[in-house]
């Protein structure tokens, strides 16, 4: 027992610290469990049990004493537990976020604190970072006393796109955002996009009893609450037709943010606070659900050392098995120090894996060791030499080439080249162009463009063939043809997506775009501007995108490749001038499912052809949401519903402003 809680605790502790992560959350669930079971076996808890003891942070700055507690949940992973414990009462069942635990304090219509949820009952005051993680507003219209629990998250596609850039070593989007909170930085924490998505309603000065009513009321305020759906009369059958709903969001990665289970609470909110305090959980707070990871034991056939970003990351490649009905062979090992904690050998070590919350496939044991870890000494695509560095922060052990100009530390770059929002070439997939950089046949992005002269050494691959082969000859030809904005997409220019590239090419055409970044260069009658200066009053751009753009264009290496680049292709650019007005002056918000355009970028495109405007959230500025589910109980319904902004379905919209 005192091996098992000095474990939990360590694990937990860098948890909360954004540190190296210890155990995996399947790992630590199940010592969890084994303690509290020998707890109930033995009738003795130790003192610093994490069964009786919510884990703290121990980030520097002022300590704050919460005005409510702020208990964990209990947890179960079986759908009849929470029908028992529902009693039949109204529920609702929402994604338990995987992030950082913040309590934020509204007085007098603005913020006067934020604070990490720390040991429950006392926490670190980070108010001075507010600033810098969306979704906590500095003001806010009600003007009395307001306390608001909710999650600091990072999104995949943020945490993916930050280690691409960084490369730091961070495990998982969690592990980053509970590290960059214990920050001063705020610059830094912004760059990071955290985001901060409230998740109860604890305290404010009016009478609303109704869990639903409260989340609906922070709605009104203008947060971007967790999603919820309501269960009025809960039984096995429909708690678990919920949870199917919730678990396909996850498995087909429709869930921007990561989550580690769901949470069940009462509508009821009296009633929840009638419940006792066992340990440290509410038994009436709320119960926390979390899938059942299957596991199965396999052989490791080797390890493989991906050089992508600033690092050189160990992959376990394994003989295939069966879970959550995908064949799985390879789970990334994220670092050294993860091998080093798993005790990673050689080939023919026995290994359990699973799918961690039904997406990732993770390493959770080693079964039985053979031989050692090897640890290359040499980068595995340019051959220099390798060093393992340790994060001043986390203490995580990471291997990195060091030769700057590595072709395989663009590889993430060069697949959102190739990728369908991209340069959109079919069947060259980020493991093949990792391949063909491995045969010397990639540096830069015009390189793509001459593989048809290795056409017969692709077909002789492994895995390829002369088919295979020549569909990608076919789609490389035809990604000769592009436009702009895919051009400028497919660049990787950092902060500079979809919607920055369309904004830009919106107001100038690609040449004058490139030439107004670049003219200063060398024109020693040009007027010096400084980058953030450039495109800032462009709407939507702003200085700091303005600066990441044209320093991209200013690197010269940056403009020797695109100029070769042009060599190679030939853009088109659409006018960005409306053809119509049937949409003019109006606002639309897009949610769900259509099937009269192609898809929701079909129907975007339409409504930016007539002279109107999409956005990606309801405000008070939106003129209609279009959802074929009009009887949905959405957030985006929802909010549209309190600010009476008509829902319309999509045939609707077509008989009132289609062609």
């Amino acid at each position: 027992m005192k091996e098992l809680v000095e474990q939990l605790n360590r694990a937990s502790e860098a948890y909360y610290n954004g540190q190296g992560e210890l155990m995996t959350d399947f790992e630590w669930d199940a010592r969890f469990d084994e303690l509290r079971q020998l707890e109930q076996q033995t009738a003795t808890v130790l003192p610093d049990s994490p069964t009786h003891n919510v884990s703290h942070d121990d980030m520097a700055g002022k300590k704050e004493e919460h005005e409510f507690a702020a208990l964990s949940l209990a947890k179960t992973k079986l759908t009849t537990d929470l029908e028992k414990w529902a009693e039949g009462l109204p529920i609702w069942i929402s994604w338990k976020l995987d992030g950082l635990t913040l309590v934020v304090t509204y007085d007098g219509g603005r913020l006067s604190k934020v604070v990490t949820r720390g040991n429950g009952h006392i926490g670190t005051n980070i108010t001075h970072l507010a600033q810098a993680i969306s979704g906590i507003p500095q003001q806010i219209k009600e003007l009395g006393h307001t306390v608001i629990r909710g999650e600091a998250v990072i999104s995949y596609a943020d945490f993916e796109q930050f280690e691409m850039e960084r490369g730091e070593g961070f495990a998982n989007p969690r592990n980053l955002a509970s590290g960059t909170l214990t920050l001063k930085d705020t610059d830094e924490v912004r760059r990071r996009h955290v985001q901060w998505i409230p998740f109860t309603l604890v305290y404010c000065e009016h009478e609303i009893v109704s869990w639903g009513e409260r989340m609906n009321w922070l709605d009104s305020m203008g947060f971007n609450t967790v999603e919820r759906t309501a269960v009025q009369q809960p039984n096995t059958k429909n708690i678990q037709e919920v949870i199917d709903a919730f678990t396909l969001r996850v498995t087909n990665r429709t869930c921007p943010f990561p989550v580690d289970g769901l949470v069940v609470c009462y509508d009821d909110t009296d009633y929840a606070q009638t419940g006792s305090v066992t340990g440290h959980h509410a038994t009436r707070a709320g119960l926390a659900f979390k899938w059942q990871d299957e596991a199965a034991e396999t052989e490791l056939k080797e390890i493989e050392w991906s050089c992508a970003a600033n690092t050189i990351s160990p992959v376990a490649i394994f003989q295939p098995v069966n879970l959550e009905g995908t064949t799985v062979q390879r789970a990334s090992l994220c670092n050294i120090s993860e091998c080093e904690r798993l005790g990673i050998g050689g080939a023919g070590t026995r290994i359990e894996v699973i799918k961690a919350n039904k997406i990732i496939p993770k390493v959770i044991k080693v079964c039985q060791t053979v031989g050692e870890l090897h640890i290359p000494a040499q980068c595995p695509v340019c051959h220099a030499a390798t060093e393992v560095r340790i994060s001043e922060t986390s203490g995580t052990r990471t291997l990195h080439c060091t030769n700057g100009h590595c072709p395989a530390k663009q590889l993430r770059i060069f697949a959102r080249f190739v990728s369908k929002e991209g340069m959109n070439i079919d069947g060259i997939s980020e493991q093949t162009i990792a391949k063909f950089i491995n045969k010397g046949w990639i540096s830069e992005f015009a390189d793509i463009f001459t593989l048809g002269d290795h056409i017969r050494e692709i077909a002789q691959m492994d895995g390829f063939g002369q088919r295979s082969a020549s569909n990608i000859k076919q789609s490389i030809e035809k990604a000769r043809q592009t436009e702009a904005h895919r051009l400028l997409y497919a660049l990787t220019i950092p902060l500079c997506g979809a919607d920055v590239c369309k904004r830009l090419l919106a107001a100038y055409p690609l040449e004058t775009l490139v030439n107004e970044a670049t003219k200063d260069e060398g024109d020693l009658f040009a007027t010096q501007r400084e980058p953030q200066e450039v495109f800032a009053h462009v709407a939507g751009i702003g200085p700091e995108k303005s600066a990441s753009f044209v320093r991209w264009f200013r690197n010269t290496d940056n403009l020797s490749h695109y100029q070769r680049l042009m060599q190679q292709i030939t853009v088109s650019q659409a006018s960005s001038q409306p053809t119509g007005s049937r949409c003019e002056g109006l606002t639309f918000v897009i949610t769900g499912d259509v099937h009269h355009y192609k898809n929701r970028n079909a129907l975007k495109a339409y409504i930016e052809s007539q002279g109107g405007h999409v956005a990606s959230a309801v405000s008070g500025s939106t003129s209609f949401l279009i959802n074929n589910d009009v009887q949905s109980t959405s957030g985006k319904n929802r909010k549209a519903q309190q600010l009476n902004i008509p829902i319309i379905s999509e045939d609707q919209f077509v008989a009132d402003y289609g062609e």
